[in-house]
């Protein structure tokens, strides 16, 4: 397994995450492409977990805020690669650059049903229910 990022969108690394929102968001969930991709595309990390034949398996964003906080976005698995530990692996690469760039807080909106994963990294989730793209989401924070 590779994990690479970028801050580069005209990058491969950058066209392999689009990939993977693509499928994951647009097409499974049904997510309008025009929300999928945002004005923080050139504002944060972008990361892809490549397999041994460089193919793009899982990505996630991070979005840095005020106060040594950066926020998670855009966490995705293929789903043939789901439940394989792989969304951990990345996101366990996304803290680490975050902590090693000197965020102290991670903070990430979490569909209702990702809850149990995110918990299992240490996240907590706090407020209300919100709605994103139409979907349920509840906000969740870590300290790193």
């Amino acid at each position: 397994m590779l994990i690479a990022h970028t801050r580069d969108t005209m990058s491969d690394i950058y066209l392999d995450a689009l990939k993977i929102r693509n499928q994951v968001f647009v097409i499974e969930q049904n997510v309008p492409l025009e929300l999928e991709i945002d004005q923080y595309e050139a504002h944060t990390v972008h990361f892809v977990l490549y397999d041994e034949q460089r193919q793009p398996l899982a990505t996630v964003r991070l979005l840095p805020k005020e106060n040594q906080t950066m926020k998670v976005q855009r966490m995705a698995v293929l789903n043939e690669h789901r439940q394989k530990g792989l969304g951990k692996v990345i996101m366990d690469a996304a803290e680490d650059f975050a902590k090693e760039q000197g965020y102290q807080q991670l903070v990430l909106g979490a569909q209702l049903t990702a809850v149990p994963f995110y918990e299992r990294l240490g996240y907590q989730a706090e407020g209300d229910i919100f709605l994103d793209a139409e979907i349920e989401h509840v906000a969740m924070t870590k300290e790193v």
